[in-house]
């Protein structure tokens, strides 16, 4: 996460996120999190203002016990706009690989997503699907790829295998596209508690132009100074 100075007095600060391989991407959600709860904390910012984004203005707030609440944007499902290479609109795709059809959800939080929905994460294939659905044909800027397993409509556990970093301990983008999609097709209610590895966050989506929120903790772990 590399944050910046704003010249707007409306903008609290804005960022860009770089992955482990060097590539730019459009939007974290974990990580804006954790850039909201420093900015608060430490630079004297309002508990409520507006971060910008690649994808766009982020509205942040961070509660007085410490959870930090961002507005991650509007889910986008037209296909054209993910990218995401089909016919027409869907709430669910089959995807070839290696010869098997697999059920997936298309979405984009700012970012792709491709959701995939597993009976046990645990046995999830994230080490030898990620990859192949990360650079599929039919994702012209590559894809993040979710497995989740609702266990009832308010909770669901995640493991997501992410676009230019592989499989992490949490994505926060991920777990809003988990949960939107999964909304999409009526299994989930408007808010969801979302286990991941690294812990636990909210997702919170009313649906139509409504922004999603996602709730969670930041943990301060260590500072220190680089010379560029």
């Amino acid at each position: 996460m590399w944050v910046e100075a704003s010249d707007d007095p409306a903008i609290a600060a804005r960022y860009r996120v770089f992955n482990s391989d060097g590539s730019e991407v459009e939007q974290c959600g974990n990580g804006v999190r954790c850039v909201a709860s420093h900015l608060a904390n430490e630079s004297g910012h309002a508990q409520a203002f507006t971060l910008l984004s690649p994808a766009g203005p982020i509205e942040a707030r961070v509660d007085d016990d410490g959870l930090v609440a961002v507005s991650m944007g509007t889910p986008e499902f037209e296909p054209d706009l993910i990218p995401f290479v089909a016919e027409r609109r869907a709430d669910r795709y089959s995807i070839a690989v290696d010869g098997t059809l697999y059920d997936v959800s298309v979405v984009s939080m700012g970012n792709p997503h491709c959701v995939l929905y597993v009976d046990d994460v645990d046995s999830a294939l994230v080490d030898e699907l990620g990859p192949i659905l990360e650079h599929h044909e039919r994702f012209p800027q590559r894809t993040n790829v979710g497995f989740a397993r609702i266990r009832d409509r308010g909770s669901m556990d995640l493991r997501v295998f992410e676009r230019g970093v592989g499989e992490t301990a949490a994505c926060g983008t991920g777990a809003c596209a988990a949960v939107v999609t999964g909304q999409a097709l009526g299994l989930l209610d408007e808010a969801v508690d979302v286990r991941l590895p690294g812990g636990q966050v909210v997702v919170s989506w009313r649906g139509g132009s409504e922004p999603v929120w996602l709730t969670g903790n930041a943990e301060f772990i260590s500072e220190g100074i680089m010379d560029l």
